[in-house]
């Protein structure tokens, strides 16, 4: 279904949510806003595949309607793996649960509503945040990442996708340009963005890749890296060693 929620006038006090309105348009809404999400996607699956243990767990955390999930199960070949997805938003959990049973795999999945911030990690040799962190407040960002990683098994890999801002000001316009400019090409009016933009202000609240990177560095990860970026939209991965 397309993308229609803002082509019309919106009520500048409504923010942002993952309602039924944004479960049903998802796919297509995703798509056209985030460049390289596709990419991003499939490659959280082929990692998966490399950094999957025997007898371990997966967590897709803020796993939407289980495209991520259904990447990771599609490259997993490690016996006694298990999938855990997790939303807080009960729209997503229940179109979710549909689309996972349509597909045909040995992997089982566990999808579960609920706050990630409270979800035990447990065993988990992969752990993927994939535009999921920058919805949750600033102050309890650390808490979430040191928790996943007491969480990881040695050798473990955490895949943070974010929207980032950049320091320098006039790389941080040129930045938005081009997203606005993306936007634009895949039929968003400029009504369209200025009203999601303003519906996601102190809703989604990006940081800079600095900022994760230190973050991370500090949950005690030894290695992190920067492994795709397409204009502000970027994702690290980072092993626990």
């Amino acid at each position: 279904m397309k993308d229609t929620i803002y082509n019309t006038p919106q009520d500048p006090l409504i923010k942002f949510t993952f309602d039924e309105r944004v479960a049903d348009v998802f796919p297509d809404m995703i798509a056209r806003s985030v460049p390289g999400y596709a990419a991003t996607v499939a490659m959280i699956g082929v990692l998966a595949g490399r950094y999957t243990q025997p007898a371990s767990r997966c967590y897709d955390l803020g796993s939407s309607l289980g495209a991520t999930t259904l990447a990771m199960r599609h490259y997993i070949t490690q016996p006694g793996v298990e999938i855990i997805a997790v939303d807080n938003s009960e729209a997503m959990v229940e179109r979710s649960k549909k689309i996972i049973e349509r597909d045909h795999s040995g992997i089982r999945v566990d999808v579960r509503l609920q706050d990630i911030l409270e979800t035990k990690i447990e065993r988990a040799s992969v752990v993927a945040l994939n535009f999921t962190l920058q919805f949750i407040p600033v102050e309890k960002r650390a808490q979430l990442l040191q928790k996943i990683f007491a969480g990881m098994m040695q050798g473990g890999a955490l895949i943070l996708s974010e929207k980032i801002v950049f320091p320098d000001d006039a790389l941080q316009q040129r930045q938005t340009d081009w997203h606005h400019a993306f936007k634009k090409a895949n039929g968003y009016s400029d009504l369209e963005v200025a009203a999601k933009r303003s519906a996601l202000e102190n809703v989604l609240v990006p940081e800079t890749m600095q900022a994760h990177k230190d973050r991370l560095i500090q949950a005690g990860f030894k290695t992190v890296d920067v492994w795709f970026q397409c204009f502000n939209f970027v994702s690290l991965i980072a092993i626990k060693s």
